[in-house]
């Protein structure tokens, strides 16, 4: 039974490596599972995060990401332990955030590319100088930000654009993509390119690729196990190494680039296509709110490469448009044949395009979920 009048009670023995949290998956791909992290996971990624992104007690951090999930990416830690002012919102409005910006000073804020992606929407309405030019830092994770995206954060909103990639698993911090000094002679685009890959490993974290292209990590970020789940703990770390299930790549300067979850990969014509690809491809349309690219069952092409697109306010846009404006960006194999359009997409709490859900509706009628 529990008790909510009991005084708390000194730690007898403390130990680092002892359970401190259990997070639950976000669920994107399948049921989710209860992540252990031990005070040593959280401690050393809240030290190296505050490490990579230079926070001091100058800074003044907006709470634009949940604090349930992952622990906030651990930044409450980080802002707690050096001092920096911490403002919450109980709610992601990006017209409220920018007011926010400008009443706090904000300086730091962290979350998925549909929170900036609100926050542009409403910079077009904001009445003035847009605040926190050249002032506020954003951490971008949680999905792969199209090109487009970065490029509109530093042009419009004139704030610096850092990306970091992880998992709840990992605390979450396993590389980080920030604006080098050599990047700032760079066009534009070709910036916003660079900043599109997730990163180099963070400070104590060693990656590899598998022979199957799955990103593996090793880090004392890493969970200790899955909640009383030891058949899922063994195999996410086996052979001693974290199985992302994610596919990627690291390139010679140690950039990792992740390219598809495992099962966001579509098989089409047997060959591979990454729905990241093609939904880059489709965002760049102007008239394209959001995208979601999934693998649908079809006869010819074992799977079908879907767009499901949600359409700016205000614009209107066809099919055939959204195919013609692919050619010459994609290979003809990864542009969509098939493209719907939707008032919505299903999204978690903290913003993530829930693509399982989406192919329910297409692949409910078979016993397998590849074709």
């Amino acid at each position: 039974m529990l008790r909510f009048d009991a005084e708390p009670r000194a730690w007898a023995e403390p130990d680092e490596d002892a359970t401190a949290t259990i997070n639950y998956t976000s669920g994107t791909t399948a049921r989710p599972k209860g992540v252990q992290m031990t005070h040593r996971n959280l401690w050393v990624n809240a030290v190296t995060f505050g490490m990579h992104m230079q926070v001091s007690d100058r800074d003044v951090y907006l709470h634009t990401l949940p604090m349930f999930h992952c622990n906030g990416w651990g930044l409450p830690y980080t802002m707690a332990g050096l001092g920096a002012r911490q403002v919450v919102l109980r709610k992601v409005d990006g017209a409220e955030i920018l007011r926010r910006v400008d009443q706090h000073g904000v300086t730091v804020m962290a979350g998925a590319p549909a929170v900036w992606n609100a926050v542009l929407e409403a910079a077009a309405d904001w009445d003035g100088e847009i605040p926190g030019r050249d002032r506020v830092r954003i951490i971008v994770a949680g999905a792969p930000p199209p090109s487009k995206t970065i490029a509109r954060v530093e042009a419009e909103l004139g704030w610096e654009f850092n990306q970091i990639y992880g998992l709840t698993e990992t605390a979450p911090l396993l590389t980080i993509n920030r604006p080098r000094a050599e990047y700032d002679e760079l066009e534009p685009e070709e910036r916003a390119k660079k900043l599109s890959r997730a990163g180099v490993p963070a400070l104590g974290v060693r990656l590899e690729t598998s022979e199957s292209g799955e990103v593996l990590a090793q880090s004392n970020v890493v969970l200790a196990g899955y909640w009383e789940n030891p058949d899922a703990s063994a195999e996410a770390l086996e052979g001693g190494w974290f199985h992302t299930g994610d596919g990627g790549s690291i390139d010679d300067g140690g950039y990792v680039t992740i390219s598809d979850r495992k099962k966001d990969v579509i098989i089409t014509g047997g060959e591979n296509v990454s729905s990241i690809e093609v939904e880059d491809a489709v965002f760049s349309h102007p008239a394209v709110a959001e995208v979601a690219v999934i693998g649908v069952p079809d006869d010819k092409w074992g799977e079908m490469v879907t767009a499901l697109v949600v359409v700016a306010e205000g614009e209107t846009v066809t099919a055939d448009d959204i195919v013609t404006h692919c050619r010459g960006r994609i290979a003809g194999y990864k542009i969509p044949k098939r493209v719907e359009f939707r008032d919505e997409l299903a999204r978690t709490a903290t913003g993530k395009i829930q693509k399982f859900k989406l192919r329910e509706s297409f692949w409910e009628d078979s016993e397998r979920k590849v074709n």
